[in-house]
């Protein structure tokens, strides 16, 4: 049976030499119509890129049995179209024994944050340029702030830790969430927006959460606030967030998603990235550190090959 793998070469060689040889791995890169020859005589999909919309036109295949993600998102998959076809569709949401020990995302945010608060891509551009005058950078000391965190579950507590270790007051955003940690102090949205200096989103896109962060709530952060999203570029208003910036509204901005990517070239944000230190953009790679890519592209292929196998 056929396997096609679609994301990084290095995990790809890594399951390549564990996998059953009844069982043909193939290589695809993140290219629709390279993708679309290799699935016609696929039985199956690891998807461990998101760079390529599953839409009707890849999923018509006749042979193609399953789709299993090593993500915890699927917005880029048609599920209807996957229906249509009896595709089964895998991913990573419901993998909680797996997952709760994969930091990179929320290590990722955190990366963004302090670089944001300490004005580093400016000030290392600064310095390269021949220059050395710190008092063109002055930094925002992280005791005593307030984070406020949308979304508090296994990411959201993550980040949580790293702020309870840097002396900041948490607050936390989350209608969904059973068991409420102790180091977050539950609050409602418009109170978490209005009293935080620092917020990080991690939230699912859905029809739900769409748009979310929207301009009511971005009119009301402090004049402060630096706003870091590594969820997905869809639960903000990306036209509002960006008056925010250019107003002076928001101080700041650390995004690894966009509503249009991997199509950003047009992207206003990205435009005013160039121009701009406050806005720090990254292409999607919170989750991408290769030795947890791993571990989660042969949690995705084990699912494929015993749904193929049963």
């Amino acid at each position: 049976m056929k396997i096609v793998f679609l994301g990084p070469l290095e995990s790809f060689n890594s399951l390549r030499k564990k996998i059953n040889n009844r069982f043909d791995l193939v290589f695809s890169k993140p290219d629709k119509n390279e993708l679309s020859l290799k699935l016609d005589s696929a039985d199956a999909l690891i998807d461990a890129s998101m760079k390529v919309a599953l839409d009707d036109f890849l999923l018509r295949s006749s042979k193609l049995r399953v789709i299993s993600t090593a993500t915890t998102g699927s917005d880029h998959i048609d599920f209807e179209s996957a229906k249509k076809n009896n595709i089964k569709i895998f991913t990573l949401k419901d993998d909680k024994d797996i997952l709760k020990n994969l930091t990179p995302a929320a290590e990722l945010t955190w990366a963004l944050l302090m670089a944001l608060s300490r004005n580093l891509t400016s000030a290392s551009k600064h310095v390269l340029d021949g220059k050395w005058n710190r008092e063109e950078f002055p930094g925002i000391m992280l005791k005593g702030k307030t984070l406020g965190i949308v979304g508090c579950g296994r990411i959201g507590q993550w980040v949580s830790k790293y702020a309870n270790s840097f002396g900041m007051q948490i607050l936390g955003y989350d209608p969904f969430l059973d068991k409420w940690p102790n180091q977050i102090k539950k609050t409602k949205l418009n109170q978490l927006f209005r009293d935080s200096d620092f917020i990080t989103i991690h939230v699912h896109l859905s029809t739900e959460t769409e748009g979310m962060i929207n301009k009511d709530l971005l009119s009301i952060v402090k004049p402060n606030c630096i706003i870091i999203n590594t969820s997905r570029g869809g639960l903000i208003d990306e036209m509002e967030l960006l008056a925010g910036l250019k107003s002076g509204k928001i101080a700041g901005a650390g995004l690894d998603v966009l509503k249009s990517e991997p199509d950003i070239k047009e992207n206003p944000l990205v435009q005013y990235a160039k121009k701009n230190a406050n806005l720090i953009i990254t292409p999607h790679c919170g989750g991408f550190s290769l030795d947890a890519v791993n571990i989660v592209c042969q949690r995705a292929i084990n699912k494929a090959i015993n749904f193929l196998e049963n």
